[in-house]
């Protein structure tokens, strides 16, 4: 849910529901990192409320678009950690059989 002015796109609070600081505080260093952010912070009405209000001001842009964008931005960021991850896991396990992982929980 978007609240803002009718007369200032470029300045708007957007509620997302069901979400909490995992995804705000992404967001917020996506949007960050956009020249066409002024200012951008989130917040949390209440603990025992899964919402988060996050506050996005621009330059000029429509604040909506640019939120769009930083969604878009952190969904491309996830998927090249994700491939990364999976990349990596795979090649540990075709160098080494699983008999000579050395995995004891018990050392220190």
């Amino acid at each position: 849910m978007e609240h803002g002015s009718l007369d200032d796109s470029s300045s708007s609070t957007f509620s997302i529901m069901e979400e909490d600081h995992t995804l705000a505080n992404s967001v917020r260093f996506v949007l960050n990192q956009d020249p066409r952010v002024a200012f951008c912070g989130y917040s949390i009405p209440h603990p025992a409320e899964n919402k988060v209000n996050i506050r996005v001001q621009t330059t000029g842009d429509p604040a909506k678009d640019v939120l769009k964008d930083a969604l878009q931005d952190l969904m491309v960021m996830c998927h090249h950690i994700r491939g990364t991850l999976d990349t990596a896991v795979a090649d540990f396990r075709g160098n080494k059989p699983a008999e000579a992982m050395d995995i004891d929980l018990n050392k220190k």
